[in-house]
């Protein structure tokens, strides 16, 4: 089995958007999911989710509306997340161009 590091990152809005999904025929590891508030004076809300593709795309909810102040950064998880092929790692927050996602993922195929 192989595995290679990579980072995933999106600009988050205020519905649910995919940052990653999991390729074919492989299984990730979501390290952490940094959130950034790139807003310099007021905080943000930014919640997670993963979707289970092999549920029919169920949502779980990893993180629900923590706050970001401004021009500061939060990991949104307090462990791994592992992902099958085909789910998906989503973002939202509440407001559009505040909050930026970082994610560092292991892929394993």
């Amino acid at each position: 089995m192989a595995e290679t590091y990579k980072n995933a990152r999106q600009a988050v809005g205020t519905t649910y958007a995919t940052v990653y999904t999991c390729p074919a025929v492989t299984t990730a590891i979501v390290l952490s999911a940094v959130a950034t508030n790139v807003d310099g004076s007021v905080s943000a809300g930014v919640s997670a989710q993963w979707l289970d593709n092999s549920a029919a795309d169920v949502a779980t909810r990893i993180i629900d509306g923590v706050v970001v102040p401004a021009t500061a950064a939060v990991n949104l998880m307090s462990g791994p997340v592992v992902l099958e092929a085909g789910d998906a790692f989503q973002a939202k927050a509440s407001a559009a161009g505040d909050a930026e996602l970082t994610l560092a993922i292991v892929e394993i195929t």
